[in-house]
C-alpha cells in the first residue's frame, strides 16, 4: 500500500498503542506459566507471530473469554485476535513442547530470538524460519551460548542466521555473550533461564547496549514472580541493567502474574511518531495529547526529553498518562541512540526539520534491525530534501541545509521508517509518497487511523 501525505496542521488527541516489547514478553511469560491472561495487549503481525509459538509449543493463545482453546496457528485464528481486549494463554507450565511443524516468526526478530530459547527447552528438535528480512539478521551470538550451553543450536547455512535447528532440553549453567549486539539474546536466556533446572549465569563479553530494553524484561519478570539479577564485575546485585557485567536467574522458578493477569503498558517507541508529528505540525495555538503514556522501564521514554531538548513545548502528567506537545521552532541536537535505537528514525525525521545539525551517535546496532535504518533515513531523507552524512556509528542531518519538498519514498519494509518518513512528510512541501505502508501493521496497525483524526491530509492507495 501506498500513502500520500501533504504537510497539515494537526490537533486532537490520540491514545498510543500498547507496548510492542512488552506484549512478546507478555505472551512468552505467559506460555512459560501454567495459564495467564495478558490484557492490553498489542495485536499487530509481530506480536501474533509470538503467539503462533507458544501455540507450536503445545500451548493456546485466544482472546480472553473464548471457549474451546482452539489454537493461534493459521490466518483465521490470526484474524481472531484482532479485537481481542485480552487474551487468554493456555500456558505450557515451564515445558516447551517440541512443535509439529516448523516455527515461522515471519519478520519478527525478538519473536525468533525469543523463541529460539524457548526451543533449548524442549526435549527434542525445533526448527525456526522466518521471511527474507528475518533470514538476513544476525543469530550467531545466541546459538554459540546455547550450545555452549549443551544445546544444539545450529544455522542451516552455517552463517548465524535463520533458518535455525535447535535441539534441547536447556538444563542450564554459565555462559559469556555479546552485550553490543542485541539485548534480546539477554532477554531471551533470562526467561529460558528461569524455568531450567539449574539456572543460568550470563557473563557480557563487551559493554550491553540497549540496556533499557533489558529493563523491560527484568521489570515483566518482576511481575510474573520471576528473580533475575543484573550484577557488577565483583557479581555484587546491580538495580538495573546498565553497566552490568552479567545477570543471574536461578532455575527451578514458575511463572505466575498477581491475580493471574498481566496489563501491557503503552509504547514509547509508537509515541515518538506522535509526539514528533505534534513538535512538527502542531496548529497554532493548539496542542497533540497523548494518552497511554505511563512510565515503565521503557528506555524510549526519553523521546520526551530530546524533543524537549530540540525546543518543543511538552507536558508530561506522568500519573494520568498523558503527554501534551505544541508545535515550535527545533534545533538540533546530539543524540547517542546505544540503549535507544528505535528512536533513530524518529529523531532523523525530526533533524530535518530543526535548524542546525542533528547528531545521532553510537548507532551502529540500528543497521541490523527490520532493515540497515541508519542507511535507509539518511537515503530516504535525502530523497524529500534533506542534507545527511552517515558514517558506521553516527548519522548527522544538517537541517539547515535541508529543504523538504513532496517526493517518493520507499519504507523499506520497515515499520519504523514508514512512520518516520510521515513525521518529515507534514514539513514537506507539496504531497510525499510513502511506499509499503502497510509495514505499520508490525507495531502500529492503526497508525495512519490515529494521524487522520489528528488532521493529518492522508490518502491510502492500494
Amino acid at each position: 500500500m501506498d500513502v500520500h501525505v501533504t504537510r497539515s496542521e494537526l490537533r486532537g488527541t490520540a491514545r498510543a498503542p500498547p507496548s510492542k516489547s512488552y506484549t512478546h514478553r507478555a505472551l512468552l511469560a505467559a506460555g512459560y506459566s501454567e495459564g495467564a491472561t495478558v490484557e492490553s495487549p498489542l495485536i499487530s503481525a509481530d506480536t501474533r507471530a509470538t503467539a503462533r509459538t507458544v501455540d507450536a509449543f503445545g500451548g493456546s493463545v485466544v482472546p480472553a473469554g473464548a471457549t474451546g482453546g482452539e489454537s493461534t496457528t493459521g490466518s483465521n485464528s490470526d484474524s481472531d485476535l484482532d479485537d481481542a481486549d485480552a487474551l487468554a494463554v493456555e500456558g505450557l507450565g515451564g515445558r516447551p513442547g517440541v512443535p509439529d511443524d516448523v516455527i515461522d516468526c515471519a519478520n519478527s526478530g525478538t519473536t525468533m530470538r525469543l523463541v529460539t530459547a524457548a526451543a533449548a527447552l524442549a526435549d527434542g528438535t525445533s526448527v525456526l524460519t522466518g521471511d527474507g528480512s528475518l533470514r538476513s539478521r544476525p543469530q550467531g551470538p545466541l546459538l554459540d551460548a546455547l550450545a555452549d550451553l549443551g544445546v544444539r543450536a545450529e544455522s542451516t547455512r552455517a552463517n548465524g542466521q535463520a533458518p535455525l535447528v535447535v535441539s534441547g532440553p536447556l538444563a542450564g549453567g554459565e555462559v559469556a555473550i555479546p552485550g553490543d549486539v542485541s539485548s534480546q539474546y539477554v532477554t531471551a536466556l533470562l526467561m529460558a533461564g528461569a524455568v531450567t533446572d539449574e539456572g543460568i549465569e550470563v557473563d557480557l563479553t563487551t559493554a550491553l547496549k540497549s540496556a533499557p530494553y533489558v529493563d523491560v524484561t527484568l521489570e515483566l519478570l518482576a511481575d510474573f514472580g520471576v528473580e533475575a539479577t543484573p550484577v557488577d564485575e565483583a557479581g555484587d546485585p546491580l538495580d538495573g541493567a546498565a553497566g552490568a557485567a552479567g545477570f543471574s536467574v536461578p532455575g527451578g522458578q514458575t511463572y505466575e502474574p498477581a491475580g493471574g493477569s498481566y496489563a501491557v503498558p503503552g509504547d514509547f517507541s509508537s509515541i515518538s511518531y506522535l509526539l514528533g508529528a505534534g513538535a512538527v505540525a502542531a496548529a497554532p495555538g493548539e496542542t497533540v495529547r497523548i494518552e497511554g503514556a505511563r512510565p515503565s522501564a521503557q528506555g524510549d521514554a526519553a523521546i520526551v526529553e530530546i524533543v524537549e531538548e530540540m525546543g518543543a513545548a511538552v507536558d508530561w502528567d506522568r500519573e494520568a498518562g498523558e503527554i501534551a506537545v505544541e508545535r515550535a521552532a527545533l534545533s538540533g541536537v546530539t543524540v547517542n541512540v546505544g540503549d535507544t535505537p528505535d528512536l533513530l528514525p524518529t529523531i532523523a525525521a525530526l533533524g530535518a526539520v530543526a535548524d542546525g545539525d542533528t547528531r545521532i551517535e553510537n548507532c551502529e546496532h540500528v543497521r541490523y534491525k527490520e532493515t540497515d535504518r541508519v542507511s535507509a533515513m539518511a537515503e530516504e531523507l535525502a530523497a524529500l530534501g534533506a542534507e545527511t552524512t552517515e558514517e558506521e556509528d553516527v548519522l548527522t542531518v544538517h537541517g539547515s541545509e535541508s529543504d523538504l519538498r513532496g517526493a517518493t519514498v520507499d519504507g523499506r519494509a520497515d515499520h519504523r521508517i514508514v512512520m518516520a518518513l510521515a513525521v518529515a512528510a507534514l514539513a514537506a512541501e507539496d504531497a510525499t509518497t510513502i511506499r509499503g505502508a502497510e509495514h505499520v501493521d508490525i507495531s502500529f496497525p492503526g497508525f495512519f487511523d490515529a494521524m487522520g483524526d489528528l488532521g493529518m491530509d492522508v490518502e491510502r492507495e492500494d
